[in-house]
């Protein structure tokens, strides 16, 4: 299977243009889910397609009929590789160590980074390098720059942040810019700093949740990808409500994750468009 991710400013009759340049390829669509972003008039399409396709051949055909501005993009949807970073909470490396070790992620895990060594005996357990790279006693931008070249000698395609507990500088975000996710509590910036789920505790909320999204110079202010909440009461503990709160961003990080890899994100601005 062969998708087609076209992202363009909107005009009259461009589904048409694509879909008759398809069939003069002998291309059947398979599935094809399209969306205007009326705030600038964007197109998106997201297109399976069937058959036997010459990339170069068909961007070409797409590139005569479509606006100048067009993104248009051909992909077999290959797995892709990713490494993940972590600091000591197990729950979503853990998540995402399972799903890979039985298909269940469209990615090769090449590696994991963390730093502390808490969790390099789960992640050899699956067979993975872990690369433990401490920050103490380390300037952050001796420390990121250590993290950039163990990545770049991976050349990952998507850079996980499964509780990576870390900020992170613009300088580090750039190179991986829509390919950096990260997941965390739903309560921010309600409840900042250590401790979220007890200072949720203290204040009797009644949902917790989940937000995965890449991230972008302003840290939690990246485009999102999913998010989850679930309800809680008076009668759940401070420790029972972080319980409920790592099922929920494991689960969601794991779904952003699925969304990304299999090409169904596009990012349009500060917000993403997910044909899901």
């Amino acid at each position: 299977m062969t998708l087609l991710l076209i992202q363009c400013p909107d005009e009259p009759g461009l589904i048409y243009k694509i879909t008759g340049v398809l069939y003069a390829h002998a291309l059947n669509i398979v599935r094809n889910d399209e969306f205007v972003e009326r705030d600038g008039d964007v197109f998106f399409m997201r297109t399976e397609l069937a058959g036997a396709v010459n990339t170069a051949t068909l961007h070409t055909a797409l590139t005569a009929v479509l606006p100048a501005a067009a993104s248009i993009r051909l992909t077999d949807n290959r797995p892709k590789d990713i490494v993940l970073l972590v600091t000591k909470e197990y729950h979503c490396l853990s998540e995402l160590l399972v799903r890979h070790a039985f298909g269940e992620l469209n990615a090769n895990i090449r590696a994991v980074i963390g730093n502390h060594e808490v969790l390099r005996e789960l992640t050899e357990k699956f067979g993975l390098p872990f690369h433990y790279l401490p920050h103490e006693g380390r300037s952050r931008e001796a420390h990121e720059a250590e993290v950039l070249d163990t990545l770049a000698g991976y050349a990952p395609d998507l850079v996980v942040l499964a509780k990576y507990m870390r900020i992170l500088s613009p300088e580090f975000v750039a190179p991986y810019a829509n390919r950096l996710i990260n997941i965390h509590h739903s309560f921010l910036p309600a409840f900042v700093g250590a401790s979220p789920y007890a200072q949720a505790f203290a204040r009797g909320v009644k949902i917790i949740g989940a937000t995965a999204h890449f991230v972008n110079e302003q840290l939690d202010q990246g485009p999102i990808i999913a998010q989850s909440v679930i309800p809680i009461d008076h009668t759940q503990s401070a420790r029972e409500m972080a319980q409920a709160g790592r099922d929920v961003e494991k689960i969601v990080l794991a779904r952003a994750l699925k969304l990304v890899l299999d090409e169904q994100v596009f990012v349009h601005r500060n917000k993403t468009v997910i044909f899901d």
